[in-house]
């Protein structure tokens, strides 16, 4: 397998984990979001810590790797942030389609930083999957829409934050550094909520926190495999599996059935998938 394929393995897998990120979150119930943030970070910091140990590989950071990591972390964990509170606000399965055009801004920041060019098809499809989104977030002039807008704000920092994924990647920062570097970041800056407004949990909230955790460490380690190995244009639509992973959860454990509209933006965004898909392979 090239390294193309084994990168759409990997967002794949990280789309699986992070619907079911959502669902775990979702099914903690009413905490503060920042605390839901800390604990689903604290988890992938003691695994990647715990494997950069096993692996004893050694990293020096120089001022331009340490740059992107920086950069990374800090629109990583906005994007965590927004999207934790749409997955509170919204059907998961929304919350996980706003999250996802997360790969229409990574290609835009890919195009800006990394001048990896997208052909005519390739924006063509997420420009479509883009539109398909506004289905979903249903536009209005109202109070109920500012979720939806988080959501997308979300999308835009996981976008800028999988770009640096793969220039650090092609900077020769190991992956388990890469997520380390990220987790520790947001748990510090969430650290200070959860002393100061803490809210008691019980043990399947707990439970629940951790599980989130421990798919977030997987999804993790499956995205920024992914996006070491390709480039982000090559990768973007695949990415935008997690809705049906997230649609089929959310029904399956939440009763959650998406209105008429963000089932007609679901077919327009799987209907750009699958015309780059056969582009892709025609091209090959």
């Amino acid at each position: 397998m090239n390294r193309r394929n084994i990168g759409i393995i990997y967002i794949l897998l990280a789309a699986f984990f992070f619907a079911l990120m959502n669902l775990f979150v979702r099914l903690s119930g009413d905490l503060p979001t920042l605390q839901k943030c800390f604990f689903r970070n604290v988890v992938a910091m003691f695994v990647a810590g715990a494997l950069l140990l096993r692996s004893q590989q050694r990293f020096r950071p120089t001022r331009t790797t340490a740059v992107g990591l920086l950069i990374r972390s800090v629109a990583g964990t906005v994007g965590l942030i927004c999207n934790f509170y749409a997955v509170d606000h919204l059907s998961i399965s929304d919350a996980s389609l706003l999250n996802k055009l997360s790969p229409f801004f990574a290609i835009i920041f890919s195009a800006l930083i990394l001048k990896e060019r997208a052909n005519r098809v390739e924006w063509a499809a997420v420009a479509t999957a883009f539109c398909g989104a506004l289905f979903v977030i249903k536009p209005s002039l109202n109070m109920s829409v500012i979720p939806a807008l988080i959501g997308t704000l979300g999308g835009l920092g996981a976008g800028l934050a999988y770009t640096y994924v793969r220039r650090l990647g092609q900077q020769g920062v190991p992956s388990p550094v890469i997520v380390f570097v990220f987790s520790a970041f947001s748990c510090l800056l969430t650290l200070p909520s959860m002393l100061f407004a803490f809210s008691p949990m019980t043990l399947m909230q707990t439970l629940f926190l951790l599980l989130a955790g421990a798919a977030a460490a997987g999804g993790q380690f499956s995205i920024t495999a992914a996006y070491t190995r390709a480039p982000a244009k090559e990768l973007s639509v695949f990415d935008y599996s997690q809705i049906v992973f997230a649609a089929l959860l959310g029904f399956v454990f939440l009763d959650q059935i998406p209105d008429l509209w963000s089932v007609i933006g679901y077919c327009i965004i799987i209907g750009a998938a699958i015309a780059k898909w056969l582009h892709n392979r025609r091209a090959a």
